[in-house]
């Protein structure tokens, strides 16, 4: 088994040093210090090892931080002190893990060193398995284990109730993984955690709406109902272990999950480009009475119109039902109207990820290259100043059309809930929080255009080749999610936004104009 272990281990290693070695490549200015033999670079080879070894010790942690800080904690905080802390916090989590249980298994989520190690390599794969899968759940429960006690005991936790978290997260995986086993045994089909189906989507949905909808209406799982279960997760993980271990047919699963053949990156591919292709109107009858690129765009929107506008239109009637939703609660617990009223007035800042989590944009902008760029990319005259510049303020007017319509909903909706949880004295909050929220969404939809335009990511097949395009999305979310634990006031941070948004415009569109003609190409 060790031997096994540090043949995975490696493998893994090796595949995750040349990805960062690639990655460390692409970046501009960089790549011209690096040497034209880099992968055989001892130097840089050392350098990326040591990455891979930080990072594997960082995602253990990291992660586990973020999901209690936002997904837990965070959410506990937007109800105040009208439910015990403890319990709700724990109600959160408990629903939660489930959702994490059956979404992320590890056994059944068909990973590209999988496919190496057992389909190329014939490793064992009962051994490969059960090695990887046991360290996958050490990490686990160490990652959750300190973030357990820290924010256990702020909550008001005993040291056995934080000590019970990190095992019942391991045990109800553990007790998933193995009735996944069975169902295999039964029926011969093996899950794949990264194709959900609807009816997966679906429970996903009623548990989300169980562990933040039941609090907002004033019920919580009581704490000793709530411990019951965690303990009888960890004894049904204990007995599921039997079930891992002894199971036989690994190897099955795996070749029904991973890639069959060497060319599967290809063929994931083009399976995403026919799913965008079905998406995308063939109606002949299509024209536009436009000229130039204002022809080239209205014909874009309008065959792509389902592509585009299908999202938006979900997560717009996603939060009007969440609206509506809160509204009612204040209808049914007037003392909840009272908490989001003092929200509102500081919390703006959190909203900023929330349009960062909605916004359409890397989506359009990988519709605009897989379905028009990839191609007038190739011809001189796309690629002049003057050109480049047209076409991204056309390009912009309609992405920006394209995420208002859930920005609207949010803005007003949250105006809406401003009035009725007892409003404010000063009428001018109700215009900045609506015209804030919009400019976020401005903003975001600038700054997707624009990234694209500057750091052009996709080579020929629609592969993203770009280190920094990835630092500058990565970079995005960082500052998006230290926004969220700032307080401000509304009318402060809201002013600030919109003054923001339009100096960001001004800028992306110089910076547009002035480096896109060297930026904005095919990448090898």
């Amino acid at each position: 088994m060790n031997r096994i272990f540090l043949l995975s281990f490696s493998l893994r290693n090796t595949y995750q040093v040349n990805s960062i070695l690639y990655a460390i490549k692409q970046i501009p200015l960089v790549k011209r210090l690096l040497p034209a033999a880099l992968y055989r670079s001892r130097g840089l080879k050392i350098f990326a090892n040591v990455l891979s070894i930080l990072w594997e010790i960082i995602s253990t942690f990291v992660g586990k931080a973020l999901y209690f800080l936002t997904m837990v904690v965070g959410m506990s905080a937007l109800y105040g002190d009208s439910l015990p802390s403890e319990a709700l916090m724990l109600h959160i989590l408990l629903f939660l893990t489930i959702i994490g249980a059956f979404m992320n298994t590890y056994i059944f989520n068909p990973t590209q060193d999988k496919y190496y190690a057992m389909l190329l390599m014939r490793m064992d794969a009962r051994k490969y398995t059960l090695v990887n899968y046991g360290y996958a759940m050490a990490k686990v429960w160490v990652g959750f284990l300190p973030f357990a006690f820290l924010f256990g005991r702020a909550a008001g936790l005993s040291t056995a109730f934080c000590l019970l978290i990190p095992f019942f997260v391991v045990g109800l995986k553990l007790l998933v993984t193995a009735l996944s086993l069975h169902k295999f045994t039964r029926t011969g089909d093996a899950v794949n955690e990264n194709k959900l189906t609807r009816m997966g989507w679906g429970m996903v949905g009623l548990l989300l709406a169980a562990a933040y909808g039941l609090p907002a209406l004033g019920l919580v799982l009581p704490l000793p109902a709530t411990v019951l279960l965690m303990s009888i997760s960890v004894l049904a993980g204990l007995v599921a272990c039997r079930t891992i271990v002894r199971f036989p047919l690994y190897r099955d699963i795996y070749q029904q999950i991973l890639p069959q053949t060497p060319n599967y990156t290809e063929q994931a591919r083009a399976a995403v480009q026919r799913q965008n292709r079905n998406m995308i109107s063939a109606d002949t009858r299509i024209t536009s009475q436009r000229r130039g690129f204002e022809y080239l765009n209205e014909l874009f929107i309008r065959r792509h119109r389902r592509l585009l506008w299908q999202a938006s239109l979900r997560i717009a009637a996603i939060c009007l039902f969440l609206i509506l939703g809160t509204l009612l609660a204040f209808w049914l617990r007037p003392e909840v109207a009272q908490i989001v009223n003092g929200l509102l007035m500081q919390y703006l800042p959190y909203f900023v990820f929330i349009m960062y989590a909605i916004n359409r944009g890397t989506g359009f902008t990988q519709a605009l290259f897989m379905n028009c760029d990839h191609s007038l990319l190739t011809y001189p005259f796309y690629k002049k100043p003057r050109m480049i510049l047209a076409l991204f303020q056309i390009r912009l007017r309609e992405i920006i059309k394209v995420n208002l319509l859930p920005a609207a909903v949010i803005g007003i909706g949250l105006a809406a809930l401003l009035y009725a949880s007892g409003g404010t004295d000063e009428p001018l909050h109700y215009a900045v929080l609506i015209v804030s929220i919009l400019s976020m969404s401005v903003f975001f939809s600038v700054h997707y255009l624009t990234i694209y335009y500057l750091l052009q990511p996709y080579n020929a097949a629609t592969e993203v080749k770009s280190g920094a395009y990835q630092l500058v999305l990565s970079a995005t979310y960082l500052v998006c999610f230290c926004l969220m634990q700032i307080q401000m006031p509304t009318m402060v941070f809201g002013l600030m936004t919109i003054a923001f948004c339009a100096a960001y415009c001004a800028v992306a569109c110089a910076l547009v104009y002035k480096l896109a003609p060297r930026t904005f190409r095919l990448r090898l």
